[in-house]
């Protein structure tokens, strides 16, 4: 047998030679172990690490359940190897794609991303038509993601995982957004990665999970429009829902974190302008707070952005630079 210390080196197509064709000592003799121990040496040091990324948008992908999956990573002008910078997972929409989130005409998140200085990441959800119409398996929705149950938080856990390989990531300051089902996944991920993930900021999207039994208290945020004809804020789908799921309202999933954070304090409003109004959950478990950001109009959009198909959301309030204000404040 090889000796454990050496063994738990080993990647894993290197375990899967040697378990396969190493036979006892006294059967290959001294200079047999000799040359398998040099070649798992070898092997070893010549396994292939994760390069370090430069300034830029980087195009990667991983293996996750069998299946190739990709993300964007866009790593600002200002970024330093010495230096820990926050990392935010921003993810799209049902139907969606990773390239769509990325598109900065429509949620600005890359040029927020230069000027924060902090990395933003863009996952690829569970695609069966090389990466379109891609959706996150949230819970309650959506698609083929659901139905098949794809292992969406551990996908998402390894990306994490990937890029802080390749960049000088804080660990304590790591973040999830999302737009409609993306926001939903973000809700899975502060109920099931509350290890990894410091807070979520969800657009347009409500806390689909059955179970939920976070780590920790993870404050979040939720942004929606009242008059969103997909994810209704008092419940259910509206007419313009591919899904046709029953949706939780926006009151009752920002109860819900209220309950799971412990804060004791009643909402107070910390904003209030023409079109939209923000209220914040404050006296929660270990600093943590929920906040509601909520506008009069815009639809199942992204306030401040615009619609991949035409349209645009909210003009009262910019959704990129709240998710941005709230993720500093932990």
């Amino acid at each position: 047998m090889l000796p454990t210390c050496l063994f738990s080196r080993l990647p894993a197509a290197v375990h899967l030679v040697t378990c396969r064709h190493a036979a006892p000592r006294h059967r290959i003799g001294f200079a047999g172990w000799a040359l398998l121990l040099l070649w798992c040496g070898l092997a070893v040091l010549t396994s292939p690490a994760a390069a370090a990324l430069t300034p830029g948008e980087h195009r990667l992908n991983l293996r996750h359940e069998g299946r190739e999956r990709g993300f964007i990573v866009h790593v600002p002008k200002t970024y330093r190897a010495d230096r820990p910078v926050p990392l935010v997972l921003a993810l799209h929409g049902g139907g969606g794609s990773m390239d769509v989130m990325a598109r900065d005409r429509l949620y600005g998140l890359v040029s927020q991303s230069e000027a924060s200085g902090w990395i933003v990441v863009f996952p690829n959800g569970f695609s069966r038509l090389a990466g379109k119409l891609a959706t996150w398996n949230a819970g309650l929705c959506c698609g083929a993601a659901r139905d098949r149950d794809s292992d969406d938080v551990g996908f998402l856990r390894a990306v994490v995982a990937d890029v802080q390989q390749r960049l000088r990531i804080d660990p304590q300051r790591i973040f999830a957004t999302g737009m409609s089902n993306g926001g939903m996944m973000g809700y899975r991920l502060a109920c099931e990665a509350s290890d990894v993930f410091r807070a979520i900021a969800a657009v347009a999207g409500t806390d689909g999970t059955t179970e939920c039994r976070p780590g920790r208290p993870v404050p979040v945020l939720h942004i929606h429009a009242r008059d969103d004809d997909r994810v209704l804020f008092g419940g259910g789908s509206g007419s313009a829902s591919d899904t046709h799921a029953d949706f939780v309202s926006v009151p009752a999933t920002v109860d819900k974190w209220a309950r799971l954070n412990a804060c004791n304090a009643p909402p107070q409003r910390v904003l209030e302008r023409p079109g939209a109004v923000c209220e914040v959950r404050t006296a929660c478990q270990d600093g943590a707070e929920v906040r509601l950001c909520v506008t009069d109009r815009g639809g199942h959009a992204w306030p401040g952005g615009r619609k991949a198909l035409g349209g645009k959301g909210s003009d009262a309030l910019d959704a990129t630079a709240e998710i941005w204000t709230f993720f500093s404040r932990f």
